[in-house]
């Protein structure tokens, strides 16, 4: 399956994506220093950005809860196993929301593997040879409630939403 690669760069999605979601606490993880941050930090003096460099979370960051979670420049410094377990702490203890802008080439990574941490493709950003690609988690997004579960499918609807077993 090929994804058609987007008319935006990498610092415009990003910057959507910032505009958007407006975190009051934000957590960027890895590179620290883009433009599409320092715009969005200068247009929102009050959001709280809390800068780590890849590896595992410090206690202090590890406790708290964050609006949304940016991993840029991050797995392509971290083995495998490492990133697997730090995205998957941060999506199950840190943020509902995260967004991971990653060069698959250099970091070792496959579609799915990010599609086994439940975040999926959202944009692909193409300069010269290099590929990268943006890939975002919303736990409201997850799981659609599936058309078949209401009354109407239900053997007792009278009964629908009264018990559990």
């Amino acid at each position: 399956m090929t994804q058609a690669l987007s008319t935006r760069t990498p610092q415009q999605a990003l910057a959507a994506l910032l505009d958007q979601q407006a975190p009051a606490r934000l957590l960027v993880l890895g590179a620290c220093a883009f433009p599409a941050l320092q715009a969005f930090a200068q247009a929102h003096p009050g959001c709280e950005v809390t800068c780590v460099a890849p590896g595992p979370l410090p206690a202090e960051v590890a406790a708290r809860r964050f609006d949304l979670a940016l991993a840029i420049d991050c797995l392509e410094h971290l083995p495998k196993r490492d990133g697997l377990q730090l995205l998957g702490g941060i999506r199950n203890l840190n943020a509902s929301r995260i967004a991971v802008l990653a060069d698959l080439a250099v970091c070792g990574w496959g579609d799915t593997d990010f599609y086994s941490l439940a975040l999926q493709a959202s944009e692909r950003f193409q300069r010269d040879d290099q590929v990268v690609t943006l890939y975002t988690y919303d736990v409201r997004e997850y799981k659609q409630v599936p058309d078949w579960l209401n009354a109407r499918f239900w053997a007792n609807p009278e009964n629908f939403g009264k018990y559990w077993w």
